[in-house]
């Protein structure tokens, strides 16, 4: 059964928030939480809350076992930018984004990468034969 949580508009920019979400794409919630607490990145803290909301909705919400979960689908979005303007030399002014991210992820029973390596293989046998 697949279980799903997002954060909206996380004031860190998409392009850092998906360095922290491909390490942990695939793996049990348990490996992904490890990796996420001693990463040295700011966007691992919400990302980490994320998951932790995730893993409390299947326990709290579909009585599902901890050990079994694994992330099948993590997404950081672009959200919503902020547009602010900044001086320059000469009278002249620049832009300064300020950039957010919606973070998506869904967990699911299973073995993880193994589990998602035959999706991909059954993804391709199937769109091959069309």
């Amino acid at each position: 059964m697949e279980v799903k949580a997002s954060a909206r508009s996380v004031r860190i920019s998409p392009r850092k928030i998906r360095l922290v979400i491909d390490v942990i794409r695939g793996k049990k919630v348990a490996e992904a939480q490890a990796q996420l607490k001693f990463m040295k990145k700011a966007a691992a803290l919400p990302v980490l809350k994320l998951l932790n909301s995730a893993i409390a909705n299947a326990k709290n919400n579909f009585k599902l076992d901890e050990t079994t979960l694994y992330v099948k689908e993590i997404v950081g979005n672009d959200g919503q930018t902020l547009h602010r303007w900044t001086s320059k030399a000469m009278g002249r002014s620049s832009p300064i984004r300020k950039r957010s991210t919606h973070i998506m992820i869904v967990l699911d029973e299973g073995e993880g990468k193994k589990k998602l390596k035959k999706l991909r293989k059954l993804k391709k046998l199937e769109s091959f034969e069309k």
